[in-house]
């Protein structure tokens, strides 16, 4: 079953409940900032976060210099933003330790 784009009153409630995430300007996307120490721990933070991409089949934009990641959330085959985008975001978050 292909993922249902969220309306924006559930987007802010998703958005309300993560930490450092923002709402990209037209609304469909979301994007954060991971910085680490250096590119080993950046590196193992993309490789934690790619298994968990995997497992749910739903797969970041993201950009890496260094000791910095830049992702960003969206789902392409919906539109916009899913529960699918919110629940990547959570576990990113938990694996960026």
């Amino acid at each position: 079953m292909r993922p249902q784009k969220l309306d924006r009153q559930s987007i802010e409630n998703a958005l309300s409940g993560l930490s450092g995430w923002t709402l990209r300007d037209d609304g469909e996307a979301i994007l954060k900032t991971f910085k680490f120490k250096n590119f080993v721990e950046a590196f193992g933070f993309m490789t934690r976060s790619a298994l968990h991409a995997e497992k749910l089949d739903h797969h970041p934009e993201w950009f890496n210099v260094y000791s910095k990641v830049d992702v960003t959330l969206s789902t392409h085959d919906a539109g916009g933003l899913t529960e699918l985008d919110f629940k990547l975001a959570q576990l990113m978050d938990s694996v960026a330790v």
